[in-house]
């Protein structure tokens, strides 16, 4: 009998990705709330992009740790150890002092940060190791599930990037942070109560050793991965958001609130799109009647298309010699364009990872995947205030651009003889 065909299945299934829905909600919203508000206290983009180190520091060593957590205690206590701790971080984050010195505060919200980016992997890792377990068989059926559930977080985080700047217009920091906090909390109630079986318990002999890879195709897709999302995060986190509101702001307070929500408008679009092509994956790349060879193969064919986006954008961004309408107006369309290719790309490695992983160790393998994910996103994080603040928007997208290659080369050393991890 398939997991399609036990209700358990099912119920474990949906209950799995309404709690994951709810997190991302907060996730996207801290974030685009982080970001604005430390902006308009006057930090550059360089210290805008340390405020989100901690995050993808912890992400790192959360989703080695995780893979092994969720293999050793199961996979519901992994993803309610993730709500439990959003929470903690909402609240904490709640007691910042706009009186405290900006190093102080950086340091602050670096830590709270940090631990926001462990609560969001346990639950991320939990909710994508679900999907290979509850998953009805077959390629088909696999690719379906993990597109839904990828898909659809991506799209309720991106209204999380709009819900993010609207209490921030409306209600300020302290009230936005409180807001969240009280209604994850609802949320992890509810999961707690109401969660079915279906999902494995853990087992005692499970080795922290057994979390490193030794499959050729995790690793080079977990490398793929790297630079794929270091690709998106060196624009995304820093980057853009300021350009825009060096656009959009004319300094007054109402000038403020107006490009907040245009900003948060335009993130929230982003990754909406994003989910909602990542949800139609399958259909695009019509998983159900192609050998699992030939959509390996597309893996490098649709990261080069991506690589070809950010390299025009920074020709025109170098062409406009500075801010100008028709610039703004090409980023937004291309970055656009870079969503919906990005997409595509995303969800053929979140499909791939969990066809490459055996059931036995699939929290150790995904554990690993997104542990180089959260690598990658550091690394454009990091790269993200630093090539803005040094070169501006043409250097930043001459990066993304370069990455999304290296990622393409990656993607070429995956072997379509191997289907499943050793």
């Amino acid at each position: 009998m398939t997991a399609a065909a036990r209700p358990e299945g099912l119920s474990a299934y949906i209950a799995v990705t309404a709690s994951y829905w709810a997190f991302m909600l907060t996730d996207g919203a801290l974030r685009m709330l982080v970001l604005l508000h430390f902006h308009t206290l006057g930090f550059s983009p360089v210290q805008l992009a340390y405020l989100f180190v901690l995050y993808e520091v912890a992400g790192i060593v959360t989703n080695l740790s995780a893979g092994w957590i969720a293999a050793r205690f199961g996979l519901t206590f992994t993803l309610y150890a993730g709500l439990g701790l959003q929470v903690l971080a909402l609240l904490a984050l709640a007691q910042l002092d706009p009186a405290w010195a900006i190093g102080a505060s950086v340091v602050f919200v670096m830590l709270v940060q940090g631990a926001s980016g462990v609560a969001k992997d346990l639950a991320k890792m939990a909710s994508k190791s679900a999907v290979k377990l509850l998953a009805p068989d077959g390629q088909a059926g696999l690719f379906r599930w993990v597109a839904l559930l990828t898909g659809s977080k991506n799209a309720v985080k991106g209204l999380g990037f709009l819900l993010g700047a609207a209490l921030l217009a409306t209600i300020g920091f302290v009230g936005a942070v409180l807001a969240m906090a009280a209604a994850l909390t609802v949320i992890l109630i509810a999961v707690l109560v109401f969660m079915p079986s279906g999902l494995p318990k853990g087992r005692k002999g499970a080795k922290f050793s057994e979390v490193i890879s030794k499959s050729h195709n995790v690793n080079w897709l977990s490398a793929a991965r790297v630079f794929l999302f270091g690709a998106r995060d060196i624009w995304f986190v820093v980057g853009i958001p300021i350009y825009f509101y060096a656009v959009l702001s004319d300094g007054t307070v109402a000038g403020n609130r107006t490009a907040f929500f245009l900003i948060g408008t335009f993130m929230a679009v982003w990754i909406i799109l994003y989910g909602a092509v990542q949800a139609s994956a399958p259909k695009v790349l019509r998983a159900a009647t192609r050998p699992a060879g030939e959509l390996i193969g597309a893996a490098r064919q649709w990261a080069w298309a991506l690589a070809a986006v950010p390299a025009l954008l920074t020709l025109a961004a170098l062409v406009s010699g500075g801010p100008q309408t028709w610039l703004t107006v090409t980023l937004v369309a291309g970055l656009l364009i870079f969503g919906t290719i990005f997409a595509i790309n995303s969800a053929l490695h979140s499909y791939l990872i969990l066809s490459f992983s055996k059931a036995e160790r699939v929290t150790m393998d995904v554990g690993f995947y997104y542990m180089a994910n959260a690598a990658g996103r550091l690394l454009g994080t990091l790269l993200s205030g630093l090539t803005y603040q040094a070169g501006g928007l043409p250097l930043m997208l001459g990066v993304a651009a370069g990455m999304v290659a290296i990622s393409a080369l990656a993607a070429g050393r995956l072997d379509a003889r191997i289907t499943e991890s050793g």
